[in-house]
């Protein structure tokens, strides 16, 4: 039996911003809200009425990229506070330069952590292109994670020691456990079925191929809890929000709304 142990909690100083992507083919509004009262309709709402209110609030306005602005925005969002020149990947925790993005081997690419099977959106933009949900990640990594659900268990990745797969799951390292939640948890709320891709759900089961669930919900649930946002996550959410797609992801804000949701 394998037993996962939680790291503390790591603050990352000296994160610098970095100037937007300039690829977008949506504009959004330029009076953008503040953190402050970015969620004053969701505050005192539950359940399906929170929800509806934070798909409403992170739909409204926001900026979409297409597949070839990711890899900028990737390079500001997931950029290295100890190097500028690198960005860190997702699930091998290295720091490796920006400009070795590609499709060879040891190369970084854009892992979809909403495996883009999952509801068919493929790389259009949209929920394909959403960087909230993108991340830098090892090139032969991305491909063992491939389109499994998130679970626990398994036999650890000879190339990312930590995390964890079988046949139809995968578990990521302990540092980023919370931030894969997250970011499913963000996907579920923004993409509703209304705007022309699936209506996407997370379920509470694995192996849900080309269905648009993803599970296992009360796993996720347990990464949110137990691995809360760090400094790097909260930076990147930051980012996303004033210099590209001008949208956050509110389990980074508010990580207590997904127990009110789920």
């Amino acid at each position: 039996m394998k037993i996962t142990r939680w790291k503390p909690l790591t603050l990352l100083c000296g994160a610098v911003l970095v100037a937007a992507p300039t690829a977008a083919v949506a504009v959004a509004s330029p009076a953008q809200p503040t953190a402050d009262d970015y969620y004053q309709d969701a505050i005192g709402k539950t359940g399906p009425e929170l929800e509806a209110a934070l798909h409403g609030i992170i739909s409204n306005g926001a900026t979409t990229l297409d597949y070839d602005g990711v890899w900028d925005a990737l390079k500001a969002t997931d950029e290295d506070p100890a190097n500028p020149n690198n960005v860190v990947l997702l699930y091998t925790g290295r720091s490796q330069a920006k400009d070795t993005n590609g499709g060879d081997a040891d190369q970084w690419n854009r892992e979809h952590v909403w495996a883009k099977s999952h509801g068919d959106f493929d790389t259009v933009p949209g929920p394909g292109t959403d960087v909230h949900h993108l991340r830098p990640t090892d090139v032969s990594v991305n491909a063992d994670r491939g389109n499994k659900d998130f679970d626990m268990g398994g036999t650890e990745s000879a190339e990312a020691p930590g995390n964890f797969t079988d046949d139809d799951s995968w578990e990521p390292r302990d540092a980023v456990k919370g931030d894969v939640a997250r970011m499913i948890f963000y996907m579920s709320v923004r993409y509703e079925g209304t705007d022309g891709f699936a209506d996407l759900e997370v379920n509470d089961q694995v192996g849900n191929g080309t269905a648009p669930n993803i599970g296992k919900l009360s796993v996720l649930k347990q990464w949110n809890e137990q691995d809360p946002p760090d400094a790097f996550e909260q930076r990147r959410n930051e980012v996303i929000f004033t210099d590209i797609q001008h949208n956050r992801n509110p389990f980074i804000d508010h990580p207590e709304w997904v127990e009110e949701i789920w």
